[in-house]
């Protein structure tokens, strides 16, 4: 073992999956019941934040237009990458940005017959850790602001 990596390589490591991966677990609340929903989701890593399309009328779609606070894990158990931030529901998103994101994802919500909505997760803090070892040093962003 190795020990725990330092702040600015689990950055640069947080860093390097947001930018490759392309599928997060959203979690997110039903304001009217409570309940918690963990959805699948396509996303890119765009000006600082992570941008997801889903229907606009599934749960998870108007969980996200009605209940703000997100929290979104990327990767596995043993290397995992935490995002918690408030979500900005998007009617439009540029050209070039749709183009990009259909890129990444494999898919463009665009070209669909049902409405799909936008979202962008502007994070508020990243937790990044693969072991026990790590968990002392986990967050990488606090308050909008990378450590």
């Amino acid at each position: 073992m190795t020990g725990p990596r330092s702040t600015e390589v689990r950055r640069q490591d947080a860093l390097y999956r947001l930018g490759h991966d392309v599928d997060a677990w959203v979690a997110t609340t039903d304001t009217d019941t409570g309940a918690p929903r963990l959805t699948p989701l396509s996303f890119l890593w765009h000006d600082e934040s992570l941008l997801f399309s889903t229907v606009t009328a599934s749960p998870t779609g108007r969980n996200l237009a009605a209940n703000p606070s997100v929290q979104a894990g990327i990767g596995q158990t043993r290397d995992v990458v935490l995002v918690r931030g408030t979500v900005e529901v998007l009617t439009t998103v540029s050209e070039p940005l749709g183009d990009t994101f259909a890129a990444k994802t494999g898919f463009d919500p665009r070209t669909l017959t049902d409405p799909y909505t936008y979202f962008r997760l502007h994070p508020g803090s990243i937790q990044v850790w693969r072991e026990e070892d790590e968990l002392a040093g986990r967050w990488v962003m606090r308050g909008g602001v990378w450590v």
